[in-house]
């Protein structure tokens, strides 16, 4: 670990940025219809409850990373093994999303620019960021989410102004039941955006007060999930749920609709900086923890020296990852939240949580 601190607040920003990174760009839970609302606030609530998790393994091992305290609940060998799936695991996640904003910046800014370009000078701005630690990555955060909260409060008041919400595209509200609600829930909100939350794991640890990760954490998860909520509604009463579904990135195709006065128009461009903004720090905090659980794993005294290679491997990845979007999407919402999300955010955590209570409780006695 790197000797930094950071305060509760720029924990909660950091949360909370990275919550809605990638889940604002994508239609998320559209498979509920009208009720897609509900299932990520459902998801929400089990993000919180997988957070608690991750909180009490904090609270046995607070001054250690996830990549440490799983070599002392495991052991050395076991552990070191599920240290690098780890790392391998946050990579991949780091890619992935890399891949989703070099996706929308191809298809609305840059058609004629290659893909690896636009990712290439994304992640150049990533790595100098992660380099510099992550005191400076929190203190960046504080600047921008004021700055991304205002461009999502004008977003709002426009779209009311513009008279284009229908509010009847909601309704009717549990058309088919609960049952399609928690199955959106189960097999996609809880992994993604909210179990994310794990990589959290390897910054808590550098918290000046303990006591407050905990309240910091779920009040983040609680905003960030109401915010997602009232985007995807938003999305459906403007654009109805068969052309929410239907299009790649339905929050920008939601402002493209904005019209006042006939001369206030097109301004996807002013609101995806919002969306490059949480990008930037989703990834940010992924390759964060890829850099230093690789450094703490193979014990090199200058996490920084580790940034460049890494963040070729992950860049070189996002581009290889999948021939085109649809597939790119098909793969993060119904096989990676089973293949990936299910063992590294649930299983795993629950199954350290259970052998540290009782490592814990033998020591007491």
């Amino acid at each position: 670990m790197e000797k930094a601190k950071i305060n509760a607040t720029q924990l909660f920003v950091l949360i909370l940025l990275f919550e809605l990174g990638s889940a604002l760009l994508i239609p998320l839970a559209i498979e509920a219809k009208q009720d897609a609302w509900i299932a990520i606030l459902l998801g929400m609530a089990g993000g919180c409850f997988l957070f608690l998790v991750y909180h009490r393994l904090y609270q046995y091992y607070p001054d250690l990373l996830l990549t440490e305290y799983v070599q002392k609940i495991i052991g050395k060998f076991l552990g070191r093994v599920f240290a690098f799936l780890y790392i391998i695991y946050f990579s991949y996640i780091a890619a992935r999303v890399l891949r989703d904003f070099g996706e929308m910046m191809v298809t609305y800014l840059y058609p004629e620019t290659p893909m690896f370009i636009i990712n290439a000078l994304l992640f150049v701005v990533i790595v100098y960021s992660v380099r510099k630690g992550i005191e400076v990555l929190a203190r960046t955060g504080e600047l921008l989410f004021v700055f991304m909260y205002l461009l999502a409060f004008s977003g709002l008041v426009l779209i009311l102004l513009s008279g284009l919400i229908e509010i009847n595209n909601l309704r009717p509200v549990f058309e088919e039941g609960i049952r399609p609600i928690l199955k959106v829930v189960l097999t996609q909100t809880i992994y993604f955006p909210f179990g994310e939350a794990i990589v959290f794991t390897m910054v808590m640890p550098y918290l000046n007060n303990p006591k407050k990760a905990k309240i910091t954490g779920l009040l983040a998860l609680g905003l960030s999930g109401i915010t997602l909520a009232i985007a995807m509604a938003i999305n459906i009463s403007v654009l109805g749920v068969n052309l929410t579904s239907r299009s790649q990135f339905p929050l920008l195709s939601t402002v493209q609709t904005i019209r006042i006065a006939e001369f206030l128009e097109r301004l996807d461009v002013y609101f995806m900086l919002a969306l490059i903004i949480g990008g930037f720090f989703k990834i940010s905090i992924f390759f964060y923890a890829v850099v230093t659980g690789t450094a703490n794993l193979f014990n090199i005294k200058e996490p920084s020296r580790v940034a460049y290679p890494m963040g070729l491997v992950i860049l070189f990845l996002s581009i290889s990852i999948a021939s085109n979007f649809p597939e790119h999407l098909k793969e993060g919402l119904k096989i990676i939240p089973i293949v990936l999300h299910l063992p590294f955010q649930v299983m795993i955590p629950l199954l350290l949580l259970v052998i540290a209570f009782f490592k814990n409780r033998k020591k007491r006695r």
